[in-house]
């Protein structure tokens, strides 16, 4: 190893070691004033206007997008356009959460006048309490004094990740206080990798004329070609009244070959077939038919367990991302 190398690695276990103190700093700092800022967030009519000059506007930006992500309806907007006639977006009924680390950054004043003018409730981050941002707001989250890992004090690094956490600290409070799901999360996310993880069994599965299904009275050489149709190697068996109670699969059919044409559905199936609810994960489904060892399951609705609603299969999982 290089000297270089190792100035690179002293430094950068330097940078990370302060911001984590300071962040153990943060959770200790956190008083009443943070239960008071998530207890206004709550109860907002309107959405939250998430604010920021320079680096504390990434900053701003990435916590408007956390809330809005998780169930609290959010947007960041820039204050130099805000005096540009953004302010506008900007109602009676939303709440304003604004970052500034030394709280006096000029180009916030006119949303901070426009937040008083009209009676709008402002939440201000910053590091100086006697800052015209904290004494201006509503509720003042104070950022505990704390050394910028630049060991000169002139980038901001430490203050934004305290920041940041300060962030995630609200959204997480604001979640578990809905009581957020994974599967309300997922209406936020339909794309990519966490989309598809999230992914419900019925968000997947085939449906109507795509189910196999037969009556039970059905002769096998029916049966097989119902099974060849559909194409998933197997067919659903239902009773008189529509209900699922049994599954005719490959296996079944080399199981019991020998004079298999002359025997109806009900003679071959397995009966009770295993379900997965509509409603759950489709990862959930996976891990059944991994545990299984089969490739299908026909779905149900929870409210209705003895009808088939739909099928799903491991290659559906397996196109989607799932697995």
């Amino acid at each position: 190893m290089t000297h270089d190398s190792d100035m690179f690695l002293e430094a950068g276990r330097r940078v990370i070691g302060i911001e984590a103190d300071a962040l153990r700093t943060l959770g200790t700092a956190l008083n009443q004033s943070f239960s008071d800022a998530v207890a206004l967030l709550l109860k907002t009519r309107g959405r939250v206007i998430v604010s920021g000059m320079g680096k504390s506007g990434h900053i701003a930006r990435k916590i408007a997008a956390t809330l809005a992500s998780t169930g609290t309806p959010a947007h960041f907007v820039h204050p130099a356009e805000a005096s540009h006639g953004d302010l506008g977006m900007i109602t009676p009924q939303d709440v304003v959460i604004m970052l500034s680390n030394s709280g006096e950054t000029p180009e916030l004043a006119d949303m901070i006048a426009h937040t008083r003018r009209f009676r709008i409730p402002l939440i201000g981050v910053a590091s100086r309490p006697e800052s015209t941002l904290l004494r201006q707001s509503d509720v003042a989250l104070v950022l505990p004094k704390a050394e910028e890992a630049c060991g000169q004090g002139i980038v901001p690094t430490t203050s934004t990740t305290m920041t940041l956490a300060l962030g995630d600290a609200i959204a997480v409070a604001l979640m578990e206080h809905r009581q957020f799901t994974p599967q309300d999360f997922r209406q936020f996310h339909p794309g990519g990798k966490l989309g598809a993880q999230l992914s419900k069994v019925s968000d997947l599965m085939h449906r109507g004329d795509e189910i196999p299904l037969v009556p039970v009275d059905t002769p096998m050489t029916e049966v097989i070609v119902a099974m060849s149709r559909k194409g998933f190697g197997v067919v659903g068996v239902t009773d008189a009244d529509g209900r699922l109670v049994g599954i005719i699969t490959d296996g079944d059919l080399r199981r019991k070959m020998d004079g298999l044409l002359e025997h109806t559905a009900a003679e071959v199936m397995t009966a009770n077939p295993k379900t997965v609810a509509t409603s759950a994960l489709a990862q959930e489904a996976v891990a059944e038919m991994e545990v299984r060892k089969i490739t299908c399951l026909f779905a149900v609705d929870p409210d209705t367990p003895d009808r088939a609603r739909g099928i799903i299969h491991i290659h559906d999982c397996l196109r989607a991302g799932v697995v």
